[in-house]
């Protein structure tokens, strides 16, 4: 733990923005924060060499000293903190932990950990002994909580369960359909797919939320596929692990309206057991703050 005079700094690198805050860990307050975009397009060197900026920039202005850093990233970070993937950007090959040691001792973790831990020890997974946190935004993924501790599996991949293609072969003509229920239900595809639709450009998954909730038919529409096509993988969450309850977080999972309403009811009708039908599934209690949180927590751990 930290010290009266002390912070932890979280880093929450996400696919839209970074979002770090200097935390008061044994609160989960944010004492001071900062929100950049990021832009991975620049690619991995050019986020992290902002990310690193925006770390120098709040220890430098903190009003109390940083003794450790926690970075959350959107990617497989395996059970030695090594980053495994490249979604979105590629951070591989970046000597990432080494260079913010530099400023403090730092861990880098997978960012729907970081959340599922904030929301064990401070949201609405606060006293339940199993629950599985879902984040759905930039991309979509999950984290099994048992006892407070996220289960990060035998290699640390245990997050991942909508990015496989589906093999939906056709009784009729024999076709084998393969969707990617990240690619019909993200925040980036859901825009992509009201686009190529209506041919109206839309700053993002919001804007269509939005749409549908005041009635656009296409709009609504595009909301139904998205939440049919992940409702029953959620359920399959709920059947294999059998948790107390489900945490949605992330930009679309915290939503209010149609998306989230139509989510929650496509689950509970997969949902096997006709006794856990009604199991709580609630929003994220620490909103968009739980992977900056959760950040700041690992690296306490």
């Amino acid at each position: 733990m930290t010290g009266a005079d002390s912070g932890v700094l979280g880093i929450d690198v996400g696919g839209t923005k970074i979002a770090a805050g200097i935390v008061d860990p044994a609160s989960g307050a944010i004492v001071a924060r900062e929100t950049i975009a990021t832009e991975p397009a620049r690619g991995g060197a050019a986020v992290f060499a902002n990310t690193l900026d925006l770390a120098r920039r709040l220890i430098a202005t903190a009003d109390r000293r940083v003794e450790r850093i926690g970075v959350g990233v959107p990617q497989l970070v395996d059970n030695a903190g090594r980053i495994r993937s490249a979604y979105n950007f590629d951070w591989t090959d970046l000597p990432v932990r080494e260079q913010l040691s530099m400023l403090a001792p730092a861990v880098v973790e997978s960012d729907v950990r970081a959340a599922a831990r904030a929301e064990a020890r401070f949201g609405a997974g606060k006293g339940r002994r199993l629950f599985a946190y879902v984040t759905i935004g930039t991309g979509i993924s999950y984290c099994l909580v048992i006892d407070g501790r996220p289960h990060a599996g035998a290699n640390g991949f245990a997050i991942h369960f909508a990015s496989s293609a589906l093999h939906v072969p056709c009784a009729a003509c024999g076709h084998v359909n393969t969707p990617v229920p990240e690619e019909i239900a993200s925040g980036p595809a859901i825009t992509a797919a009201y686009v190529q639709r209506t041919g109206r450009p839309v700053a993002g998954a919001a804007e269509v939320l939005a749409a549908a909730t005041s009635g656009d038919e296409a709009a609504r529409e595009i909301v139904a596929a998205a939440t049919r096509q992940l409702g029953p993988l959620v359920a399959l969450i709920v059947n294999m692990l059998d948790p107390q309850a489900v945490v949605l977080g992330g930009g679309l999972g915290l939503a209010e309206g149609p998306y989230r309403q139509e989510l929650i009811a496509a689950t509970r009708a997969h949902i096997w057991a006709a006794s856990c039908r009604d199991l709580p599934m609630l929003p994220a209690a620490l909103g968009v703050d739980a992977g900056l949180v959760g950040a700041a927590l690992a690296a306490c751990e």
